[in-house]
């Protein structure tokens, strides 16, 4: 199976084309350029590097969230502009899953990590071992403190990942805590553990059409949050 996976979620964006498991090519950058501006050149750069065209893809594969709204939104917009024409079978994966999976060679539990801003985070805990990504609770929106606690409850130790794990291991709320970063080359987003993910779920008949691809946002927009905060107020 040849399939090309893209991550967007975060300040970083990758691709990756990898078949039968194989990575034939993989692009990253963490250069806060804009996401609308380099991730198709970097699709098409993967592309050209392993002599493959967009018609030879058997899957198309995306962080479907959680994330920057804005950075899920331009990761699925790609994925359905080059699935559609072709009808491309689709595939929408947790990030937090994802970032998971490039640790699966470790003995360890992992605790997946996203800034969500305003002391919260996007989170999940998994556990890795001999190669296999156990979930152990589903992608949620908490705040540090719940982190805490859920840290806590859990006992142990635990290995950060995710462009959060910088951020938890400064948060007063955490502190005390036996928390470790994971290696810097595996402790981002990248669209290789997207492929992984992706491979896993393909196995399970988790496919989609591009038009059934949908983002996975775990809360509203700040905008709407606000707005929804308002209305609220104004009818109490």
């Amino acid at each position: 199976m040849l399939l090309l996976a893209l991550d967007s979620t975060a300040v970083a964006a990758s691709v990756c084309l990898m078949e039968d498991g194989v990575i034939l090519a993989e692009s990253y950058q963490n250069t806060k350029q804009t996401h609308s501006q380099t991730l198709m050149p970097m699709v098409q750069f993967v592309l050209q590097c392993a002599r493959r065209r967009v018609d030879d893809l058997d899957l198309l594969a995306v962080s479907a969230g959680p994330g920057s709204f804005t950075g899920v939104r331009i990761g699925i917009s790609c994925v359905k502009g080059l699935a559609f024409p072709k009808n491309i079978p689709c595939c929408g994966v947790s990030v937090l899953q994802a970032m998971a999976e490039n640790l699966a060679h470790m003995d360890a539990v992992v605790c997946a990590v996203m800034d969500a801003r305003c002391r919260q985070v996007y989170q999940a805990f998994f556990r890795v071992k001999n190669g296999e990504v156990t979930r152990l609770c589903e992608d949620r929106a908490i705040t540090l403190t719940q982190l805490r606690e859920d840290l806590e409850k859990q006992g142990g130790s635990f290995v950060l990942v995710g462009d959060g794990a910088n951020l938890c291991m400064q948060a007063p709320e955490l502190a005390g805590l036996s928390l470790q970063l994971a290696p810097e080359p595996l402790r981002m987003q990248r669209a290789s553990g997207v492929a992984l993910a992706a491979t896993k779920a393909v196995k399970e008949g988790k496919t989609v059409s591009a038009e059934e691809l949908l983002p996975v946002y775990l809360r509203l927009p700040q905008a709407q949050r606000e707005l929804k905060k308002r209305m609220e107020g104004a009818t109490s």
